[in-house]
């Protein structure tokens, strides 16, 4: 039987282990990847600490992932050995654009994900690697890209002649969704808990941000902006209702999560006198990710990487998201070397 390395998390609250186990084969319609770089996402986080659906252990997480292709399955196109590829962790999204269907999963869980030195997935789950980007930063691009394309674009309609708000900078998505409203020349804000984050956002070309602990920071906001035609936000919560406020008429705010818990004492008045739209949004199509790879070529778009880790280093690597200290993605590379 061959074996790979791969990280293993045994229970919740685990810390990842190295542990040797089997090598996956590629079924009919896969490819086997050898995985060079993968990144982190919060659902990684969220799975360890056992807030999350659908629990499985052990299991080797990671939605993120690039490497080349070394072997297919049965009824795969044979030219695709050897190519450098992207993975789509969205599957079985099904033929309803509007929504995925019931047999949707995300790479990672309930499947073992990238981990790992080697994963299978379907051949129509992987993309040529953008080949100006390294594999470390390809890494950091499927799961939080794609989200951010959906909420953006395909959910929230954005166009260049947008005022953008986008909250919780610093995350995957949230810079994604940034960089990606940047490219097309809407003008963007960004909240954050972090003065420095915010600094940070600027020097990468939103407009103005703000530090959403400072009180009434939503009216200091309006008062600067002017109001937003967009809004994509991740925290959900009681600040939801900031988000209300600072909407122009017509607006549409879209959201991707809800870290900060339910959405309570919301106004029904201000929404409809506002004409505003409220759209969920999870993941995306093949087509979306597709699109977004395609986005990201045509702009030249570099993610914005807080770190990159040895795969011996994950569990540092997650702590470090557990802290909420990273500014762009959290990247394993098994080219990198252990810190000293």
């Amino acid at each position: 039987m061959a074996t790979m390395k791969a990280l293993v998390l045994k229970e919740i609250k685990s810390a990842f282990e190295i542990q040797e186990v089997e090598k996956p084969q590629p079924k009919p319609g896969e490819v086997l990847v050898k995985i060079v770089a993968a990144a982190f996402n919060h659902r990684d986080l969220w799975i360890q600490k056992g807030q999350y659906a659908g629990l499985k252990f052990p299991i080797t997480l990671g939605s993120d992932g690039s490497g080349t292709i070394e072997a297919i399955g049965e009824n795969t196109n044979s030219h695709l050995i050897g190519r450098k590829v992207v993975i789509n962790p969205s599957q079985n999204w099904g033929n309803n654009p509007k929504a995925q269907s019931k047999e949707f999963k995300i790479l990672g869980l309930p499947e073992s994900g990238t981990f790992a030195e080697y994963v299978c997935v379907p051949a129509d789950n992987v993309l040529l690697k953008p080949s100006f980007l390294s594999f470390e930063e390809t890494a950091a691009l499927p799961l939080a890209g794609l989200t951010a394309y959906r909420t953006l674009f395909s959910r929230a309609k954005t166009t260049k002649e947008d005022t953008v708000l986008i909250s919780g900078v610093g995350g995957g998505v949230a810079l994604f969704a940034m960089q990606f409203a940047l490219a097309i020349g809407a003008k963007v804000f960004v909240t954050s808990g972090s003065d420095a984050k915010i600094a940070k956002a600027k020097k990468l070309g939103a407009a103005g941000g703000i530090n959403y602990n400072k009180e009434n920071w939503h009216k200091k906001l309006l008062e600067e902006s002017g109001g937003f035609d967009v809004i994509i936000d991740s925290a959900a919560g009681e600040s939801f209702n900031n988000l209300i406020d600072v909407a122009k008429p017509g607006a549409r705010i879209a959201f991707y999560g809800g870290t900060n818990g339910n959405i309570n004492n919301l106004n029904p008045q201000k929404i409809f006198w506002k004409q505003l739209s409220l759209l969920g949004s999870t993941m995306g199509t093949v087509e979306e990710f597709n699109a977004m790879i395609q986005f990201v070529e045509e702009y030249q778009i570099k993610p914005v990487l807080d770190g990159v880790f040895a795969f011996s280093e994950a569990q540092k690597a997650i702590e470090r998201m557990a802290q909420k200290e990273q500014f762009g993605k959290i990247v394993l590379s098994f080219n990198q070397a252990p810190a000293r």
